[in-house]
């Protein structure tokens, strides 16, 4: 690709180039693995899974060089980043296997209210966190928002993953709300999901 900008930043894509699919997926399943590996387990199947299914224009992708280096996706209307429906997962795992794997998927859908933007998951490399490339890319979902007239981004975020919630949180949302799910500590590795919002102004257009 050899993407990056002048002063050493990441450029940022509007979508998931072609050739990128493994890479994203590979980001996505190592933010997320814990919570989709009951799922899409086993691993090598779950990144497969996800890099099948993407869908391109609902993903902005960080690139620094030659690298991907980190992924937000998002729901506008029906379709977010990541895709795959029920004869999707019944290809891929089987009749016998995809059913429970399908109730744990129902379990992580989102759809987005009239005028509201849902973030489907921000991934950003190991080597590359605490570096501005995850404030960089909520920043460009803000855009995508407000150029799409939607009046607010919305988020879920993990009681295990206080890191996110602080990042969120320095970039301007706010939790509304936070179910407690006890019954999915085990399964899936998590006890609570906090709901956050973030009003886009026009401001958050591009220029």
């Amino acid at each position: 690709m050899g993407i990056t900008e002048g002063n050493g930043r990441p450029a940022l894509l509007r979508a998931v180039p072609a050739g990128a699919e493994a890479r994203v997926a590979e980001l996505y399943w190592e933010a997320f693995g814990r919570k989709l590996g009951p799922a899409l387990n086993p691993p090598e199947a779950g990144r497969a899974f996800i890099a099948a299914h993407l869908h391109h224009d609902r993903g902005i992708v960080a690139v620094h060089g030659d690298e991907v280096v980190g992924v937000a996706g998002y729901r506008l209307g029906r379709r977010g980043l990541t895709g795959g429906g029920l004869g999707d997962v019944l290809a891929a795992y089987g009749p016998f296997r995809a059913l429970p794997r399908l109730a744990v998927l129902a379990l992580f859908e989102r759809t987005p209210e009239p005028g509201e933007l849902v973030m489907d998951g921000i991934a950003v490399d190991a080597h590359r966190r605490g570096l501005g490339t995850g404030g960089l890319l909520l920043t460009e979902v803000a855009a995508v928002a407000a150029e799409h007239g939607c009046h607010r981004v919305r988020l879920d975020v993990i009681d295990v993953n206080p890191r996110a919630r602080a990042l969120y949180e320095r970039h301007g949302f706010t939790a509304v709300r936070t179910e407690r799910t006890p019954y999915l500590r085990a399964l899936l590795g998590f006890g609570a999901v906090t709901t956050m919002h973030r009003p886009v102004t026009p401001a958050d257009a591009r220029a």
